[in-house]
């Protein structure tokens, strides 16, 4: 069928970079240090493919021969965001650094955030985890219907607000306003991102229903390369948003792992001859960010358990890449991401598994996919596909 699968694992990253002490990362590992927190992981079909093979993961046994090939990839571009990473892996190096606040937005930025959006006044507008966040400022957010907005290490720009406050329709609105109007040239953040929540004093909740608002790549990616060489191009999940749709001719919002694997077992069952691009989130969002080396590892082993039915789905010409967009190591103080390596697994059916080494740049995964198509490119990176 000869159909080119990657999933982002968001957030699973596989030890530090040699520069993580410039972003306070020193130490961070996330799939190690969780593997200890937690007694050891559980990943059998991850074992067999050959995770254990590209470092040392407590409960992860090296194999002998692996299913896949394995490695892991150095980010040439600066930051530890979610942009930025997918870019690099659509064939980007990100050469600039986008805009962060760590001391809040500017009255600039906020009070034209309020003259564009109409709104009568924000709340917060510093650095702040989002579960933390709406427990601090809901109260006052639903007494004076002002949006809470916050940021993060990560170039973003977040709004949360009550869905019974600011119907959700009206959030996503004041989001484009704040990514069009407000949030451009010097400010061009990487991502305005709605968080909405619901319940009650004391029990508030983020729902699913939360939309990412990025600016276009700053150059051509592999989304835009195949599919301007016809090549049917399907992103799933938090994909879209990060390119800003662009180069995508199949759209698929999730709001969950279980949707995007669903998603992934059905463009992969019934594609031929296809690009699919998945972002798996629930990683990082739920227990990366939260901090939660349990809930991390649980949720690693509900997609172990998932893995065997998106291989069946394989046909032998078929290829499927599993790697991460960044680390979020849930065992260290920060709420941020952390700057990682990211895993490398290309399996293909009846493909011996070897060793691709540490790899150049996360871009090696484009310039592959460019080469299983046969499509000349000027992306970065360099092909491992017959290695």
């Amino acid at each position: 069928m000869n159909n080119f699968i990657i999933i982002v694992l968001d957030g699973v990253g596989i030890g530090e970079l040699p520069d993580a002490n410039k972003y306070n990362d020193t130490g961070s590992n996330t799939l190690a240090n969780l593997a200890i927190n937690v007694g050891g992981l559980k990943l059998p079909n991850l074992e067999k493919l050959g995770l254990g093979n590209i470092s040392e993961i407590k409960g992860i046994k090296k194999q002998e021969n692996p299913l896949a090939s394995f490695g892991k990839m150095n980010e040439l571009s600066t930051g530890k965001d979610s942009t930025s990473g997918h870019w690099e892996l659509g064939g980007l190096k990100v050469d600039f650094d986008f805009p962060t606040y760590p001391d809040g937005f500017s009255n600039e930025i906020i009070d034209a955030f309020i003259n564009k959006t109409g709104v009568k006044g924000i709340l917060g507008n510093k650095t702040a985890s989002g579960t933390s966040i709406i427990e601090e400022l809901g109260d006052e957010h639903v007494k004076t219907g002002y949006p809470i907005v916050y940021t993060s290490a990560d170039s973003v720009f977040q709004i949360a607000a009550h869905e019974d406050v600011i119907d959700i329709q009206k959030q996503y609105e004041i989001c484009r306003i704040a990514r069009n109007e407000v949030l451009t040239g010097k400010d061009a953040v990487g991502r305005v991102i709605a968080r909405p929540f619901i319940g009650n004093s004391g029990n508030y909740k983020r729902t699913t229903n939360r939309s990412d608002f990025s600016i276009d790549p700053s150059g051509d990616t592999i989304l835009d390369i195949l599919s301007n060489e016809g090549i049917r191009t399907i992103a799933i999940g938090k994909v879209n948003d990060l390119f800003n749709y662009r180069g995508i001719q199949i759209e698929e919002k999730t709001k969950s792992n279980f949707e995007g694997i669903k998603k992934i077992v059905e463009y992969s069952s019934n594609e031929n001859g296809s690009f699919i691009f998945a972002n798996l989130v629930d990683f990082d969002v739920y227990f990366g960010h939260r901090l939660d080396p349990k809930g991390f590892a649980n949720c690693l082993s509900e997609f172990d358990y998932e893995l065997p039915v998106i291989l069946e789905t394989l046909h032998e010409s078929d290829v499927l890449i599993l790697t991460a967009d960044h680390g979020n190591d849930p065992t260290v103080k920060s709420t941020d991401h952390t700057r990682e390596y990211v895993p490398l697994l290309y399996y293909s059916k009846n493909r011996k598994g070897v060793n691709l080494g540490v790899r150049d740049t996360f871009s090696d995964v484009a310039q592959t996919a460019a080469h299983f198509f046969k499509i000349n490119n000027g992306l970065k990176g360099t092909s491992f596909l017959n290695d």
